[in-house]
């Protein structure tokens, strides 16, 4: 089990407002965009931002990070032996699959692992 990239969580009304910024700090373009549900989402360097109404975005605000690893199953027996709680069970996503824990600790997390695709063209340039 490993942690291949983790990234901090952006909040914003609007990706093609947001984006123009980010790419200039970076310096990259983003790596992925996507909708998922009611918001869309664009991975840059190492941000994560997450765009769409407030009330949208609020559903996703409670997890503090999401950290991208290479086994889902085993982060899950991981968080179990912990004593995490998984407040989001494990469910598909356009890159993978995630679930939402609350660590032992209070801190909550979105656990992603991703299709092999994303991971050779993302992590391993």
């Amino acid at each position: 089990m490993a942690i291949l990239k983790t990234y901090a969580r952006l909040w914003s009304d609007s990706l093609d407002q947001a984006l123009p910024l980010l790419e200039r700090l970076t310096g990259a373009a983003p790596d992925l965009r996507v909708g998922f549900e009611s918001v869309e989402l664009a991975a840059v360097g190492d941000l994560l931002v997450i765009a769409g109404p407030p009330g949208e975005r609020a559903k996703y605000a409670h997890a503090s990070a999401t950290v991208v690893v290479d086994d889902l199953d085993e982060v899950m027996a991981a968080l179990a032996e912990a004593g995490a709680a998984i407040t989001t069970p494990v469910a598909p996503s356009p890159t993978g699959r995630f679930l939402y824990a609350r660590h032992a600790d209070g801190a909550e997390v979105e656990y992603v692992e991703w299709v092999p695709e994303l991971v050779r063209r993302i992590v391993h340039r």
